[in-house]
């Protein structure tokens, strides 16, 4: 999938979206991690894009946030 100006990948606005709800329940990466089960690193990794998030791990963050998958 080729990235142009108006469309991003998925990938990245996942991350970006998963940041920007994060952030605006002021949650640090660790605080979210421990909500969800995961290490500080997965949620770190997946903010910076560098890690894929499966549907389940998708769940389980969205779940930690209180937000519909």
């Amino acid at each position: 999938m080729s990235k142009t100006n108006n469309a991003l990948s998925l990938r990245t606005r996942f991350a970006r979206n998963l940041r920007a709800y994060r952030v605006s329940q002021n949650l640090s990466q660790e605080e979210l991690a421990t909500l969800a089960g995961f290490s500080r690193t997965f949620v770190s990794d997946v903010e910076r894009e560098v890690r894929n998030c499966t549907i389940d791990n998708i769940e389980r963050l969205a779940h930690a946030l209180n937000l519909d998958v």
